[in-house]
């Protein structure tokens, strides 16, 4: 099973929130590497240093989560892909197809392009929107979001 993997997944599984239990359970079941694309680790970077900002993290918090993402993808756990001119030929495909039923944003679109180029077979996201999106291209996603 080839499984891609969003920021909200990362950002769960690398710093404290609702969803890192799930988080944790599914990348400790999953076998293999990890699909990411270049995007995530922005989007990851980003979303840590955001939440040193709103004072959700402190700044040696935020240092380790980067640590421990950048230790997991020395060590082989993810696998990046491109975001090749073929994963903006599909996002603009699935924008024409979806965002006008959906309201699907740039960046989920962009997500789901990419698990789809890389063929995917499962996408690990809490992001509704995005699973709303992949739901609509036949793509599995999980875990499931803590309740």
């Amino acid at each position: 099973m080839k499984a891609y993997c969003d920021t909200s997944f990362l950002v769960s599984l690398y710093s404290p929130d609702a969803n890192s239990a799930p988080a944790a359970h599914q990348f400790s079941r999953t076998r293999g590497a990890l699909l990411i694309s270049p995007l995530c680790e922005l989007e990851l970077t980003n979303a840590l240093q955001l939440r040193l900002f709103r004072k959700e993290l402190t700044a040696g918090e935020v240092a380790a989560a980067g640590e421990a993402y950048r230790s997991d993808l020395a060590a082989g756990l993810y696998s990046s892909h491109p975001v090749s001119a073929a994963v903006f030929e599909k996002a603009c495909q699935l924008s024409r197809k979806h965002s006008g039923r959906l309201g699907c944003r740039s960046l989920d679109i962009l997500h789901v392009a990419a698990a789809l180029v890389a063929r995917a077979s499962v996408l690990y996201t809490f992001d509704e929107n995005q699973k709303k999106l992949a739901a609509a291209e036949r793509l599995r996603t999980a875990p499931q979001p803590a309740r």
